[in-house]
């Protein structure tokens, strides 16, 4: 589907601002005019300030304006735009998107992922804004038999291409549901208060992915990446964590603060000789014996 051109408008004036920082008018002005959106025509103020509310209202993102620094134009709330919010998301699909859908000569040569959209997210993000409890049946990996759950929808979550709802119990308890186990949903009439103390990205902050009630501690991490791999460590950390701490010309250390989950093991495992566990010693030994038992299904 192709961006409308106001949206075109408004995701350039974005990324445009958020690339240089601080911009007067007649900077944007100039930039503008060196588009094929202006038609070689200047960007009007009026049009400029509709596009500023309309992009708040859209995207949750504003556009200040410093008088004591020259009337520079700037994102007033930057911190929205880091990777995992959902206005970062919604800017970068619609960037790409808009890219893609102008180049449709070259579709057999443009390779997507696909991210799953189903009935699920949308009841549930209408159970989100209802404030009412969901019912589902949930079939686990390895269960025969679907087990039946009712929850308080309280976040949903985009992982590895796969969407996930962390529910809330009566009792206090949370677990994670992937809508791919989710065998059939429906909206219940019972209305429920989200805890006023919980917040999404913190719940998840030290997590690696979705795992996040098994009981597992963060710790301090230090990884050894040999090779390329500390380039492609260093360009896509594992965490958000993540710092570089020691680098020599055949490997680079990272440290990270996190929880190491299952899943996070398997990453590591994932990356075979080319990552090694230093710290914590427990964990190493652990990594050790899992690569030992999975090279004996070889022998």
């Amino acid at each position: 589907m192709t961006v409308p051109a106001k949206f075109k408008e408004y995701i350039w004036l974005v990324n445009t601002i958020h690339r240089f920082k601080r911009m007067t008018f007649a900077e944007i002005n100039r930039k503008w005019l060196s588009t094929e959106m202006s038609e070689g025509i200047d960007l009007a103020r009026s049009t400029f300030n509709r596009h500023k509310d309309a992009i708040e209202d859209i995207f949750g993102i504003y556009i200040d304006c410093d008088r004591n620094d020259g009337y520079r134009y700037f994102i007033g709330n930057e911190e929205v735009l880091q990777e995992n919010s959902v206005q970062n998301w919604m800017l970068s699909t619609l960037t790409v998107n808009n890219i893609i859908s102008e180049s449709l000569s070259l579709q057999d040569r443009i390779l997507l992922e696909e991210i799953p959209c189903d009935d699920h997210l949308q009841m549930v993000i209408d159970a989100m804004k209802q404030k009412v409890k969901i019912e589902i049946e949930y079939r686990k990996y390895g269960s025969d038999r679907p087990s039946r759950f009712e929850l308080e929808p309280y976040c949903i979550k985009l992982f590895r291409q796969r969407w996930y709802v962390l529910g809330h119990f009566q009792k206090g308890s949370c677990a994670v549901f992937s809508f791919d186990r989710i065998l059939e949903m429906s909206l219940t009439g019972d209305r429920f208060e989200i805890d006023p103390e919980f917040n999404a990205q913190g719940f998840f902050e030290e997590c690696f992915g979705v795992v996040a009630g098994d009981g597992t501690k963060a710790q301090r991490i230090v990884l050894r990446a040999f090779g390329n791999e500390r380039f492609y460590l260093g360009d896509l950390p594992i965490h958000q964590s993540q710092k570089e701490i020691a680098s020599t010309a055949e490997y680079t250390d990272f440290e990270l603060q996190m929880r190491p989950t299952y899943d996070f093991k398997a990453h590591i495992l994932s990356r075979g000789q080319f990552v090694q566990v230093i710290e914590p010693k427990e964990l190493a030994a652990e990594i050790k014996q899992m690569l030992i038992a999975a090279a004996s299904k070889y022998e």
